[in-house]
């Protein structure tokens, strides 16, 4: 099952996508037969937070040539940071180097703490392709990576949430102008997604909308202003934005 948030005649709505159809709409629409054609497709869910991982592929740490980490390495990224699909990615003027990381994110269904990994599952809602966008130069200066993930629109996540999903073993792609350049699979977590809800959840409270991202794969690389960028993802979809330089029109 799809849910998506949208926008139509100047209300937000939330709803159930069947191809075509929406359905389950609240608040209702003003009229009937609305199809995906007229909407204006939104992030699908407004966290309170956004939860990552770094470095949780293994062939990503092989490619930087570290060590398999031995716990979820931990970021946050702020819910200014999120927009939906069709949203242009912000290149701050302050950066001289942005980047593209296609990522299998989670969104939470009900408050969570202290879960255990076999609980996890059940606090999941659904899953969503994220851009866990970083401006890398900024990051390699300040040694940490808050100021780096964080800018407005560095979290494109949608096109909605997909409540059905077989984790295990996912093909994870990133498109930059139509060339593929990250290519690989769930398979390749070092840290399932059950592992990361669970240890996440006892570091802190995850609230329902909440979104825990899962790592990237191999290959993240730089974008410029005027590219278009898709993260895809089996079994989801396929989330499209495009990047615009700080200020322009």
């Amino acid at each position: 099952m799809k849910l998506i948030r949208f926008e139509y005649g100047g209300s937000v709505h939330a709803g159930v996508l069947n191809g075509e159809e929406i359905s389950e709409v609240t608040p209702p629409l003003p009229r009937k037969g609305v199809k995906a054609c007229d909407i204006t497709f939104l992030a699908p869910v407004v966290p309170s937070k956004v939860v990552a991982v770094g470095l949780n592929y293994r062939d990503h740490a092989k490619e930087l040539d570290m060590d398999i980490p031995e716990e979820p390495v931990l970021f946050i990224k702020p819910s200014t940071a999120v927009i939906g699909p069709g949203c242009d990615i912000i290149y701050p003027s302050r950066s001289s180097r942005v980047d593209y990381e296609a990522e299998l994110a989670v969104v939470i269904k009900e408050k969570a703490r202290n879960v255990t990994k076999e609980a996890a599952n059940r606090f999941i809602a659904g899953y969503v392709c994220m851009n866990d966008v970083t401006a890398r130069d900024l990051q390699k200066i300040d040694n940490q990576w808050s100021r780096a993930k964080s800018f407005d629109t560095f979290a494109p996540i949608g096109p909605w949430v997909e409540t059905e999903l077989d984790t295990s073993d996912l093909r994870v792609r990133s498109y930059l102008n139509g060339e593929m350049k990250q290519d690989s699979s769930t398979a390749d977590l070092i840290f399932s997604v059950q592992e990361i809800v669970s240890f996440v959840s006892g570091v802190m409270t995850l609230l329902p909308g909440d979104v825990v991202a899962t790592g990237t794969p191999p290959n993240v690389g730089p974008m410029s202003p005027g590219d278009e960028v898709v993260i895809e993802i089996d079994g989801i979809g396929r989330l499209n934005n495009r990047v615009q330089r700080e200020g322009a029109l």
